[in-house]
């Protein structure tokens, strides 16, 4: 349109010149300034229109630019507060392990995809389309993985729970144990202590202890004797007075005897006592005991070498006590003794 102006007004321009040089009529130039006003008009309407149309194409791209930038601020907001709610649930729960730790490296693939999108300045409508439905499903994901662990914070809370429980009647059965067992100890305690008591109680005692010095004739003659020339052996008697606690039974004594020279005669063997410890003891003696009973002992002593003058002394133990003592003095003798 600007071009038809543009020729009009130099066809205009032709003929005016044209007729000044053929001498026309002065009554044309009216008809001149009429053309070129006509033509002056729609110059000016055409630059109008196509002003009109820059402008309205300036204000659709705009439009269009705000569209997609608003587009834009709105798919970052959102991704915003879906990246802070997966910053929440990560930074709650630091030691993800296993499957729930796979499930976290994903969503974090996923908004660094959708960061990638929205850093770039110049992002296609058909890039927000996809940042955006990249963040449903990151926003998916995140919902499922905060279902899962609370599912299992649930089921730890349970575990904790029957674990203190567990940990309740733990204490209370150590409790009843240690209970039980000083229980326990104090009924050993009782029991040792009656025990011993009866273990004391049930020694033997022996009394009326008799040792006498026997000389042998030729004919198996025997008689009483208390030189020591003429000791063949020494006949150790006792009675077992009666105990209603001691039951029935075979009962052992030992017969520990000192030479006048303060030395045990034995033959090596050792018992062992309730005071003294381990002695040597010169002879073993074993006795059917019957319970509460006063029994009679009596066996012969003989030594190899001869008899010595001097003390002879006999203990007696039993059950690991001394329960009786004598001595029998041994004299030189004379010629005729």
């Amino acid at each position: 349109m600007e071009n038809s102006g543009q020729e009009a007004i130099k066809n205009l321009k032709i003929e005016t010149m044209s007729t000044v040089n053929n001498g026309a009529a002065p009554d044309n130039r009216k008809t001149i300034y009429g053309i070129l006003i006509a033509a002056l008009v729609l110059t000016w309407g055409y630059i109008f229109y196509d002003k009109s149309q820059t402008k309205e194409t300036i204000q659709g791209l705009e439009t269009k630019i705000s569209n997609v930038d608003s587009a834009r601020l709105a798919i970052q907001q959102e991704f915003m507060n879906v990246s802070a709610k997966a910053d929440s649930l990560t930074k709650d729960n630091l030691e993800l392990q296993g499957d729930l730790a796979e499930r976290n490296a994903d969503i974090q693939k996923l908004k660094g995809n959708i960061s990638s999108i929205l850093k770039k300045r110049n992002a296609t409508e058909k890039e927000l389309a996809e940042a955006k439905q990249m963040i449903g499903e990151l926003n998916g994901k995140i919902d499922g993985l905060f279902a899962e662990i609370e599912k299992l914070k649930g089921e730890n809370l349970q575990l904790t729970n029957a674990n203190e429980q567990l940990n309740t009647e733990k204490t209370q059965l150590t409790a009843d144990k240690q209970n039980l067992e000083s229980t326990l100890n104090t009924t050993k305690n009782e029991k040792k202590q009656l025990e011993d008591k009866v273990d004391v109680a049930s020694t033997l005692h022996a009394s009326r202890i008799g040792i006498n010095a026997i000389n042998i004739k030729g004919s198996g003659k025997e008689k009483e004797t208390t030189t020591a020339k003429r000791a063949d052996l020494i006949r150790i008697s006792f009675v077992i007075d009666e105990n209603r606690i001691t039951p029935s039974g075979t009962k052992e004594f030992y017969v520990v005897v000192t030479a006048p020279d303060g030395k045990v005669i034995t033959e090596g063997a050792n018992f062992n006592t309730r005071e003294e410890g381990s002695r040597p003891y010169t002879s073993k003696v074993s006795v059917n005991y019957e319970q509460n009973k006063a029994i009679p002992v009596s066996f012969d002593w003989k030594q190899k070498d001869a008899y010595k003058e001097g003390d002879y002394k006999i203990e007696i133990y039993n059950n690991g006590f001394k329960i009786g003592q004598g001595v029998k003095t041994l004299k030189k003798g004379g010629l005729f003794s």
